[in-house]
């Protein structure tokens, strides 16, 4: 399977299937699914938590860590895909209108290669703009 041929319907499905033929719908709650998720990014976080910025490069990580982080990434994406359906968001709307609310708060001429919050962009257009008030 590779993420060209599979779509998320498809996935988000499967997902809703396993667990529905396993009868954990009642587990399942925003709540429980919204932990779990912060959960098993913690576990993403662990594997990385010692290594040096040169260790975490895809190309010194062993085998074994790289399974560890699929893994970890699988059961990450397995809540989000879980919880978009139980709380019947379409994750691929959701995504784009993120994008495009982020494209506003980081506009490129303002963020490019720079790694501030937004909130630092709005007051340099802020500072901009009363600077050309005031001129």
């Amino acid at each position: 399977m590779a993420d060209d041929k599979k779509t998320i319907l498809q996935i988000k499905k499967k997902i809703k299937t396993f667990i529905k033929e396993r009868d954990w719908e009642k587990f399942h709650s925003p709540k429980n699914l919204s932990m779990s998720l912060a959960i098993e990014a913690s576990e993403l976080m662990e594997i990385f938590q010692w290594l040096t910025t040169e260790e975490a490069n895809v190309d010194q990580l062993t085998k074994n860590q790289k399974k560890r982080i699929e893994e970890e990434i699988a059961d990450i994406g397995i809540y989000l895909f879980d919880l978009c359906n139980v709380l019947n968001i379409d994750v691929s709307c959701a995504i784009e209108n993120k994008l495009k609310l982020n494209r506003c708060k980081y506009p490129v001429k303002l963020a490019k290669g720079k790694a501030e919050k937004y909130t630092a962009y709005k007051e340099t257009r802020i500072a901009k703009r009363d600077a050309r008030k005031n001129k």
